[in-house]
């Protein structure tokens, strides 16, 4: 009989193999769509225990443990698998040996945590009834997003699971903690790309020249009533400028300036007509002032939702494994993530690892410099994902 004492221990004793896998993980980290030495990894260490694979999405590797008893039901997992490129700052031996590039996301978090969980699903697979297929994918990081990409090429196909599970990292929240949020949780998002285009001159003569920069100003700051004046204040939204090329010098003008941005928002209705407006509005402003805007809106990814039943369920197992108290309420993230395109297509439960540890100083967000966790963390992260596995399969 599988209980919950069982996979502790068995999530124990792979405990230390798991750690081996996120260091040296961290400490070769690869960008999006580039994972080969990363996939080349997990590929063989399923080989070394027998799970048969298939390779997707270039890089992507996915992995299927059949149980022997009698049962239909299937369910996916899965983990990310891409770096960031970010020179890393941490002094630690597993620090990246790839300049430029290291795992801020916690990505050799979410693959060593699956291969663990993995490991204990494969050592019972003659005590439990159902399919897990494991998702090791590519490029979360990058549009169009690995996730859309193997959804094309089947990858919630033949088996087709009833549901998929995800975990990611969460230095906000201390290790040993989870955290859930049911309904929606994280925002769409979508890249802009504006070149306002004028006459470029020296400084000192502005009359003669049509001043991109000026335009450019103006446009930043008016965009922002998109979301002030015309969004329903209750619906969160996000528009943020973070480039802005304007490549003068103190006494001359350019012929034009480069802006990129990010809109994020929670309702598709509302996420097109914004971009249709900012748009429309940009375009208005360069004209009106002398000039011309090239705006280009690159899609990005939906917004994230846990489906109800799937998720009650999950956070239910959740506070089974690790006790009610080291379970937590989230609140919406404006962040996206490309386990969204799932949602939109299957039941989905998209939940946070804790990794935070103050006196361990790993309470640095994602996506800088210092981030790392607390590694007891990963002794959470394979057992539960097993137990939940398990659990939704019925068992």
């Amino acid at each position: 009989m599988i209980t919950k004492d069982k996979i502790q221990a068995l999530s124990g004793n792979i405990f230390e193999q798991v750690v081996g896998y996120r260091q040296h993980l961290h400490a070769n980290p690869e960008l999006s769509f580039k994972e080969y030495q990363t996939s080349a990894f997990v590929k063989g260490i399923l080989t070394d225990w027998g799970i048969p694979f298939t390779e997707m999405a270039d890089t992507g590797v996915v992995g299927l443990i059949k149980g022997e008893l009698a049962s239909d039901k299937i369910i996916a997992l899965r983990a990310d698998m891409d770096a960031l490129p970010i020179i890393e700052a941490n002094d630690k031996p597993y620090a990246s040996k790839n300049p430029g590039v290291m795992h801020a996301c916690g990505h050799d978090v979410h693959t060593s945590s699956l291969l663990g969980t993995a490991h204990i699903l494969n050592q019972l697979k003659s005590e439990f009834g159902g399919t897990v297929k494991l998702i090791f994918q590519p490029a979360e990081e990058i549009l169009p997003g690995g996730a859309s990409i193997m959804i094309k090429e089947g990858v919630l196909e033949n088996p087709k699971p009833q549901h998929i599970i995800g975990q990611h990292v969460m230095p906000l929240i201390d290790a040993g903690k989870v955290g859930f949020r049911s309904g929606i949780y994280m925002a769409s998002t979508d890249e802009l790309y504006v070149t306002v285009r004028g006459k470029g001159g020296h400084g000192a003569q502005p009359h003669q020249n049509i001043d991109p920069v000026l335009i450019a100003s103006h446009i930043i700051v008016a965009l922002q009533q998109i979301v002030s004046r015309n969004a329903d204040p209750r619906l969160p939204s996000v528009l943020s400028f973070g480039k802005v090329i304007a490549n003068g010098a103190t006494n001359i003008i350019p012929n034009e300036v480069k802006l990129e941005g990010t809109f994020r928002t929670l309702n598709e209705d509302w996420r097109k007509e914004a971009k249709r407006l900012m748009k429309k509005m940009a375009e208005g402003i360069a004209e009106s002032m002398g000039g011309s805007c090239e705006f280009t809106i690159m899609d990005g990814y939906p917004y994230l939702i846990n489906e109800e039943k799937v998720t009650a369920n999950t956070r239910a197992f959740a506070e089974d494994y690790l006790g009610k108290e080291n379970v937590l309420d989230l609140d919406i993230w404006m962040a996206a993530e490309d386990f969204a395109y799932y949602s939109q297509v299957t039941d989905a439960c998209f939940y946070r690892l804790g990794t935070g540890n103050k006196e361990k100083d790993t309470c640095y967000s994602v996506h800088t410099p210092n981030f790392d966790i607390d590694e007891d963390a990963l002794k959470v992260s394979t057992g539960l994902m097993a137990y939940v596995a398990l659990k939704q399969l019925g068992n």
